[in-house]
């Protein structure tokens, strides 16, 4: 069986379920395919084990889904459907501690009883296919495993923070470089030929050359490659980045929705607040015991 927990939530008419049934999350989430598609990608074997889902019903209907990529905090935390819904999974079920959330507008108000939510950025998710794809030529060269101390270098990434190998082996990058220095890239964040769909991320072009057309080469050189396989590329971008909008607009990516990515804080019961400056100073005594 497929749902693996359930319990009612306080509001008395919505059942909350926890769940492992991808058939029923993906039906959920077709409703707004684009939208939903970094989730549905994570249904794909490779990841889904990294998952934990959340599902709303009412009068035996699903209106809600929350989605936590287990991982790194902050953990990404999507969801989709009625705000109320998705405020009772994550009373419930889902009660991720400190996440970037990925959300229509309205949802944020809902939960900041349960959570400190922080100003996020207005983001836009646009998407290609076949049909729209405008492709252009470069000079780019594809990447592998090998380049990644390169595109760590290139895209600044500290000690704290890295694109690991394992990430550009299994993705797909595409790069320029110039007198042996990798100077703009573009790869991928997830990759589902199951589902049929993926998306761009990481695209960026070194300071010095910005301005010559770089980035619109190497999205172009992955989106390429992508659609080899998949019907659907989707990538997001800061709604007030009109340069990189346009870019993506020449190689006929489309708008498709507006959202807000916000890092959100699970606000601390009176039990939590209690115990957790306790935890923190424990490891001090057990450093100077």
């Amino acid at each position: 069986m497929a749902t693996v927990a359930s319990s009612r939530a306080a509001s008395g008419d919505l059942v909350i379920e926890a769940s492992r049934d991808r058939e029923l999350l993906e039906r959920f989430m077709s409703r707004d395919r684009i939208f939903a598609a970094y989730a549905i990608a994570d249904m794909d074997d490779t990841e889904f084990a990294r998952t934990r889902w959340g599902v709303a019903f009412e009068g035996g209907d699903p209106i809600a889904v929350v989605m936590e990529y287990r991982g790194l905090s902050p953990q990404p935390l999507f969801v989709m459907g009625e705000p109320r819904a998705i405020r009772a999974i994550l009373a419930d079920t889902i009660r991720t501690r400190i996440a970037y959330l990925a959300a229509r507008p309205g949802v944020a108000p809902s939960i900041t009883d349960l959570y400190q939510v922080d100003a996020g950025a207005a983001m836009l998710r646009m998407w290609v296919d076949r049909a729209s794809f405008r492709q252009v030529s470069g000079a780019t060269v594809r990447l592998d495993a090998a380049d990644t101390r390169h595109l760590n270098r290139l895209y600044e990434l500290g000690l704290t923070q890295w694109l690991p190998a394992e990430s550009v082996a299994t993705g797909v990058y595409h790069g320029v470089r110039r007198g042996g220095r990798l100077v703009a890239a573009a790869g991928t964040h997830v990759i589902s030929r199951t589902y049929g769909i993926a998306a761009v991320g990481n695209v960026y072009t070194a300071r010095d050359v910005r301005g010559q057309g770089l980035a619109k080469q190497v999205t172009s050189a992955v989106t390429a490659e992508l659609l080899e396989s998949v019907g659907q590329v989707v990538l997001n971008v800061r709604a007030d980045n009109a340069a990189a909008v346009a870019v993506y607009r020449a190689l006929g990516y489309r708008e498709h929705i507006g959202f807000e990515e916000r890092l959100v804080r699970r606000r601390l019961s009176l039990w939590d607040s209690i115990i957790s400056p306790i935890r923190r100073y424990l490891p001090t005594l057990r450093r100077n015991g």
